[in-house]
C-alpha cells in the first residue's frame, strides 16, 4: 500500500495507488495519453495497455465511491484489493460490514 501523500480530501484517491501505479500514470501523461506510445514505452501489447488502465481507473473509481477520506487503513486495503482483482465485491462488502461491526461493538456507548 502507498504511504500517505496528501492530506487534502480532494486527493485522498492517491493514497490507494500504489507506487508502480503513479508511474505508470505518470509515463500515461508524458506521452499525451496515447495507449499506442504507452504500449510501446512498456514493449507490451496496447490491449495489455489498455487493462492496466482499466484498473487504474477502477482504483480511482472505488476511492471515490466508497469516500476514501473516510476510510481507515484497513478498509482502504480492501478497497485496493478489490480495485486489484483479488478480492470480489461480495467478499468486500461481508468483510468491510464484518469490520465496521468490530469497529461499532469495541466503541464504549456513553450511558
Amino acid at each position: 500500500m502507498a504511504t500517505t501523500r496528501r492530506q487534502d480530501r480532494h486527493h485522498a484517491w492517491l493514497d490507494l495507488l500504489e507506487d508502480e501505479d503513479l508511474g505508470f500514470l505518470k509515463r500515461f501523461l508524458l506521452l499525451s495519453g496515447s495507449l499506442k506510445e504507452l504500449a510501446r514505452a512498456y514493449e507490451v501489447s496496447y490491449p495489455t495497455v489498455r487493462l492496466r488502465l482499466d484498473r487504474l481507473i477502477q482504483k480511482v473509481q472505488i476511492a471515490d465511491q466508497f469516500g476514501q477520506e473516510q476510510a481507515g487503513p484497513f478498509e482502504r486495503q480492501l478497497r485496493a484489493l478489490l480495485a486489484d482483482g483479488a478480492l470480489d465485491s461480495a467478499a468486500f462488502k461481508k468483510l468491510r460490514e464484518a469490520h465496521l461491526e468490530e469497529i461499532e461493538s469495541s466503541t464504549p456507548t456513553n450511558p
